[in-house]
């Protein structure tokens, strides 16, 4: 199996994030907003994200990590790294 495109990356990303703020306009968030800033989600909302890219990618994504999906952007880069590897 291929590794994920960027568009694909960002389509895992940006559904995970309607689940989680389903009255988010995520089409029109830019990569490096601020997600939590952006969408006014908090703590869970976060863990409910790292839950739904988990259910999507099978990347398990500690807590610590939580930082990593910060924006559209990293959040990206950062499953792109973890399916490398």
């Amino acid at each position: 199996m291929s590794a994920p495109t960027d568009a694909e990356l960002r389509s895992i990303l940006t559904e995970a994030i309607r689940s989680v703020a389903p009255e988010a306009n995520v089409d029109a968030l830019a990569p490096d907003a601020e997600l939590r800033e952006e969408l006014e989600i908090d703590s869970i909302d976060v863990l409910n994200l790292a839950i739904a890219l988990h259910e999507a990618t099978g990347v398990d994504i500690p807590e610590r990590d939580y930082a990593e999906l910060a924006t559209l952007a990293r959040g990206a880069a950062y499953l792109r790294r973890r399916l490398a590897g």
